[in-house]
């Protein structure tokens, strides 16, 4: 077994029973050839980066599993066959390939998550209580001025090798 993550782009104006479906469908492929899934994301609609099949917007949802080359094969032909998926990509991942290491894979990335929210709290925390009366600016930082670069004719322009 193999650790793996699938990412798909699907259209933007499906109904949220044919995204749950095609969701639904991909799971059921790795868990009927004996795989684990890890973790289901749907990250929602964004706008892609170029068109694709005339949708400029997708939404997008991610598998973790782990599994063996044949669900892989499976998933991809269900997603080339449904017209539905605009895109998708495969990608082979380390880490733990069991269902324990997995789960702790994923408490320990929820935890140092938390750390560095805690971590970024009580440090604006303890700079508002540090900086004086005076220098607080409504919350937000003072504009800088924009770099204007003086125009020069042919004549004085700076030579490279001088």
């Amino acid at each position: 077994m193999k650790r793996y993550e699938v990412v798909a782009i699907l259209k933007p104006d499906l109904p949220e029973e044919d995204i749950t479906a095609i969701i639904e469908r991909s799971s059921n492929i790795i868990t009927e050839r004996k795989g684990v899934i890890a973790k289901i994301d749907k990250w929602g609609k964004r706008r892609l980066s170029y068109e694709i099949k005339k949708s400029k917007d997708g939404f997008y949802f991610l598998i973790d599993f782990a599994g063996d080359g044949p669900i892989i094969a499976e998933m991809e032909r269900n997603f080339k066959i449904d017209d539905r998926v605009l895109k998708f990509l495969t990608v082979k991942k380390g880490g733990a390939v069991t269902r324990e290491g997995m789960d702790a894979e994923i408490a320990a990335a929820e935890a140092k998550r938390t750390q560095i929210r805690i971590e970024t709290e009580t440090s604006s925390a303890a700079e508002e209580k540090t900086m004086p009366q005076g220098d607080k600016v409504s919350g937000e930082a003072r504009p800088r001025r924009p770099y204007i670069r003086k125009p020069y004719s042919k004549e004085e322009q700076p030579k490279g090798g001088e």
